[in-house]
Formats: C-alpha cells, structure tokens, sequence
C-alpha cells in the first residue's frame, strides 16, 4: 500500500497514528487484508457445536470480512473449523446448525467429511486429476481456551502465545464452568471508526473523567498496565476489598485487591475478567465511520453479578461511546494531524498502534 506508518518505539517520543489513519478509505480496505487475515478471531464456544456430528455455520465479521465459516464436531469429538464454500462452484455448504453426518452441498452434490475432506462427486468420473488436496474445503487453524474457540485465518503469530500470556494470570480461574448469559449479552452501534474505539479502551487515563461511577470503585493512582507481544493488561486495582477475586497463594497478584483484569489481544478482542465472571467484547468493523461492538457474558459467580468494576457496564458503555463518538467528528477536522501518548498512562494505545503500523508495513 501507499501509506507507511511509523510510530517510535520509545513512547515518551512517540505521535500517535495521524488522523489520516482513521479517515482514509484505502487504509481501512488495506486493514481487512493486513491486520484482520493475518489475525486470529474469538469466534464463539464449543457449546455451539455440543455433540458429535453436529454443525455450526457462521459468518465471521459479516459486512466487513463477510468470512462463511463453519465449526464441526465429528465422531472423534474433534472440532473443526472450515470454510463454508464449496470448492465446486462456491456455493454454502452448510446453511443450518444442526446434526449432519456429512457435509453435502445442495447445489450439485460434492460431499465432505466432518473434517472438511473431499469424499465424493456426482458426474466427475471423467475429470483427470481429479481430486486434488484443494477439492476439500479450506480447514483454519483453531485454538481452544477453555470452552473458548479461536480461528485464525492466515496468521502470522501462534495465538497459544496469547492463551499462555492470559493464563499467568487468570488461569486459576475454571473457565469450564462459565455459563454464557444472553440475558447479559447485547451489540451495540457506535457511529466510529473502530480502532478509536479500541484506542479508548486500552487506558485507563480517561476513568476520572468519563466514568464517575466506575473511578469510585477502581484505585486510579494503582491502575496499571502490562504490555505483551500480542495483546496487553490493564489491571484495576479497588480499596473496597468486597468485591475482589479470591486469589491462591501462589498467584503474581496474591494480597492485592484486584476488581478486574482487562485484557485486550490484537486486533480487536478484548476480555474482561470480573469476580462474578467474564465480560467478552468483540469490535466489530461495518465500515470507515461505524463499528458493532458485541458483549458477551459468561457468569461464574451469579451472586456477584452487578456488584464491583463489573457492574454498570451498559451505563459505562454508553458513556465510553459518547466520548468515542465526538473523537470520531475530532479527527475529521483539517486540523487535527496526530497527538502524543502518556508515557505512564497510554502504555496500551502505544502498543496498538506500534502493532497496526507494523502489519500495514508489511
């Protein structure tokens, strides 16, 4: 691509990426093919798939990578993802959840098995080297956290890294007893470019400001932040040791009031972790001036739900888009061209943008 960023390693020098970044359309197409395909994407549960022979299509990001996908769980219990395209004519293979045995495409009859290998075709007997490894339908790589799965589409980094970071921390936690709540669960439209949106989530500078009731549970002055290869911590610290995580002895955080670990992983997940459970929030792009952001809890501790830095997320939302929002009509002005970071406050948004600059350049 034409654009090139650079943003210094060394953040008490470092401009943030310049307002063209958020406003050109040439950059946000070249985002799809060099951040997003080269990522990795939370793309549900295994409870999506929760038998054998059981199947799950799914569109990935839809109206922005717009990706037909599908998970699998054969006799062996294994999960698979696959694309969802036929390698005949391109038509979708699987267009309901349900049990399935095979995979047979109802436009001409090419069958696969629940591994997505190629088993048979109707009239092809006269086709000469035929078939090939590229007649079975694509098979991403997939990750497991827990009930937690992950597809990467073509990545350029080992998500298990990511899993292994998070785990230092929160591993202590049974993530296989975390119910999925959709009564807690919503999307939510912000009229913003999505990295703005994931700009105002990486720190914790703003709490003071924009979130009152939220600053009145959290220890601002102990708020601190981690930084790893793929994704980054921001841990909230609270005076009120009623709503904290029981830690083990034997954990880095053992004795400290800990409301909440905040982890974001590249490019656009993020992963709340409260004592009543977890909070997943996933940035969804549309296009240039508006991003879905979906919410997705899971509860471990019912009892604690609505209580501590976990409670009030709708109101905080809400006021994280207000602010979003207005950045959003900010960086259109002529005027506005790049700012600078906090180096003891903006750790997190540094590191996001050292990591976009990074995969665009590439």
């Amino acid at each position: 691509m034409a654009h090139k960023f650079n943003i210094d390693p060394d953040i008490s020098k470092a401009e943030t990426l310049p307002a063209s970044f958020y406003k050109d359309e040439s950059v946000f197409d070249a985002i799809k093919g060099q951040v997003f395909l080269k990522s990795w994407q939370w793309i549900g549960d295994e409870n999506l798939v929760r038998r054998p022979e059981t199947v799950h299509p799914f569109v990935l990001l839809d109206r922005f990578l717009t990706e037909p996908m599908l998970l699998t769980r054969d006799t062996n219990d294994d999960i698979s993802c696959l694309t969802n395209v036929c390698t005949h004519r391109g038509n979708l293979v699987a267009l309901n959840p349900g049990k399935s045995k095979k995979l047979t495409c109802l436009y001409h009859g090419r069958r696969f098995n629940l591994k997505g290998d190629f088993e048979y075709m109707p009239e092809f007997s006269d086709a000469k080297d035929f078939p090939r490894p590229c007649d079975s339908l694509h098979k991403f790589p997939l990750k497991k956290w827990g009930p937690f799965l992950f597809a990467g589409l073509n990545p350029t980094f080992d998500f298990q890294d990511v899993i292994d970071k998070m785990n230092e921390r929160i591993g202590f936690l049974p993530l296989n007893e975390f119910s999925l709540n959709k009564s807690l669960s919503k999307d939510y439209l912000v009229h913003a470019h999505w990295a703005l949106y994931c700009d105002n989530y990486l720190e914790g500078f703003h709490v003071p400001f924009v979130h009152e009731e939220l600053n009145k549970v959290l220890d601002y002055g102990s708020y601190k932040t981690e930084v790893y290869n793929y994704c980054n911590l921001q841990i909230g610290y609270t005076d009120d040791a009623t709503e904290t995580f029981e830690l083990p002895e034997d954990h880095i955080d053992y004795g400290k009031n800990v409301a909440a670990y905040y982890y974001w992983v590249f490019p656009n997940m993020m992963f709340n972790f409260y004592p009543w459970g977890l909070s997943i929030n996933i940035v969804k792009p549309l296009d240039i001036n508006r991003t879905k952001v979906s919410f997705i809890s899971y509860v471990y501790d019912p009892s604690k739900v609505g209580k501590g830095a976990g409670s009030g997320l709708e109101k905080v939302e809400r006021e994280d888009e207000f602010v979003v929002e207005h950045v959003q009509k900010g960086v259109l002005s002529s005027f506005y061209k790049a700012g600078r970071f906090s180096p003891t406050r903006e750790q997190g948004v540094h590191h996001f943008h050292r990591l976009l600059a990074e995969f665009l350049n590439q």
